[in-house]
């Protein structure tokens, strides 16, 4: 039971301080794309880890997140009126690198695989 609450809140707070961010964080040094691609809220409810993904260059993700976790406090207040909890957790705001890290995967996949046929069509090389 505990374990589906918590994966509902993890679903409600990812959704709720997607919209906050998008809508109420002003900060200049926030990049125009940013998304949340998950939140990890503790067993106790008191700390909550929200991962980002960012796009632009490695300086923009590096102030993006400088500049979530300078807010912290105010987007939880903010996401605070829409979520009902006893005591709303401490965020922190992490770089989420996981999607850069799968096209450079999928990439790497896909050029060994044209190596692969370019051995196969040479003999040659094949044998």
């Amino acid at each position: 039971m505990a374990k589906k609450r918590v994966e509902r809140l993890n679903s409600l707070l990812q959704e709720v301080l997607s919209d906050v961010i998008r809508k109420d964080v002003r900060d200049p040094r926030v990049a125009p794309i940013v998304s949340i691609t998950r939140v990890s809220i503790t067993a106790d409810l008191q700390h909550a880890k929200v991962f980002i993904s960012v796009i632009g260059t490695p300086k923009q993700k590096e102030d993006t997140v400088e500049a979530l976790q300078s807010a912290a406090g105010f987007i939880a207040l903010t996401a605070s009126k829409q979520v009902v909890m006893r005591y709303f957790p401490e965020l922190s705001f992490k770089l989420d690198d996981s999607v850069e890290e799968q096209i450079r995967l999928d990439a790497l996949l896909h050029k060994i695989h044209e190596e692969q046929k370019t051995r196969q069509k040479d003999p040659e090389i094949g044998s």
